[in-house]
């Protein structure tokens, strides 16, 4: 994999590599993505291999400006524009009902696609630069901890059929976009993400349906188990931090600890990583503090459970998910 900076003539060598079919992990607000023409099904099915992902998954397509939602979408409703408008370039997604000629291998052969315009200004100098939309879900392993830098996706792919990543530095908001489908009746919250939900009522001017991940169309992130490091991640609330904190040392097993104060012990056993105390930052410090925790090979990584309060909801989805047991996954259930 060829490690690429973001200056104009890595970026048109990254844009020529993508327009040969191939693979480029970029950086987006949210997290890194693998990018793949999304006009090229055999480009797309590339992005499903190297990532080990089930084939009915769909993926996100990202966009250089809302200019191009016709392309992709059959509708594109009056709330979709409002949106758009609100809040893109930024960490949106919309789903609506897929135009004539999008293929199968972007929406998991559902009738409904996820586009985005991302906010970053390399991921949108790269779709310049490449003059068309790019399926990009996370540049990880299928279910593993998202990558937060081109350091992280570099660690998980190597020398693999990803042809090179762009490295556009640390991403700013360090979680997955917020998912609303807008291909049905009433607008649906789909997936939570660090925009609160309170400013897209406002935008819409109605309230959002909340449905479970078995409802509404398949979308990224919505697994029970995800976001997951190797080693087992276990919640625990605030009170109780420090007892079992003691009872795992007591059984003489390692562990990793997230939360957000100092270390409350001293032994080579306890990796313990200060998280901050803020949603935001915490939200941006998550996968890296995740994966920095995993490195330490502990038996188990105890994280102190997030505030119930707005503002953590996407934190608390993805640390639920990344605690959530894994089961086999089939190649026809499911979805990132």
């Amino acid at each position: 994999m060829i490690h690429l900076g973001a200056d104009s003539t890595s970026l048109a060598h990254a844009a020529r590599l993508l327009r040969d079919g191939q693979l480029v992990a970029f950086p987006t607000e949210t997290v890194y993505g693998l990018g793949g023409d999304a006009a090229n099904p055999e480009a797309v099915a590339s992005i499903f291999r190297a990532k080990g992902r089930p084939a009915d998954h769909p993926v996100i397509v990202h966009m250089a400006s809302a200019d191009a939602l016709p392309r992709w979408a059959s509708h594109v409703p009056e709330s979709a524009q409002h949106l758009a408008e609100a809040f893109w370039p930024g960490p949106l997604t919309l789903v609506l009902r897929r135009a004539d000629g999008v293929s199968d291998a972007v929406t998991g052969g559902q009738d409904t696609v996820g586009l985005r315009v991302p906010g970053n200004p390399v991921a949108l100098d790269l779709l310049r630069a490449f003059g068309g939309a790019l399926a990009a879900p996370s540049a990880n392993r299928f279910g593993h901890v998202s990558p937060t830098t081109a350091a992280h996706v570099l660690t998980e792919f190597g020398d693999s059929e990803v042809a090179a990543v762009v490295d556009g530095g640390p991403c700013r908001v360090g979680v997955e976009s917020t998912i609303i489908d807008l291909s049905g009746a009433r607008p649906a919250l789909l997936r939570h993400g660090m925009i609160a939900i309170e400013a897209i009522e406002a935008v819409l001017n109605e309230p959002l349906e909340r449905v479970g991940d078995q409802q509404g169309p398949r979308a990224s992130g919505r697994l029970a188990s995800h976001y997951a490091p190797r080693a087992v991640v276990e919640l625990v609330a605030v009170g109780a931090l420090e007892e079992r904190v003691e009872t795992c040392l007591a059984a003489d097993e390692s562990i990793a600890v997230l939360a957000r104060r100092g270390p409350q012990c001293t032994t080579s056993r306890a990796a313990w990583i200060e998280m901050p105390d803020q949603p935001a930052p915490f939200a941006q410090a998550l996968y890296s503090a995740l994966r920095q925790a995993d490195a330490a090979c502990p038996d188990r990584i105890l994280v102190e459970r997030p505030p119930d309060t707005a503002g953590w909801e996407a934190i608390s989805d993805r640390l639920q998910k990344a605690s959530t047991p894994r089961s086999p996954i089939s190649g026809t259930t499911g979805a990132l």
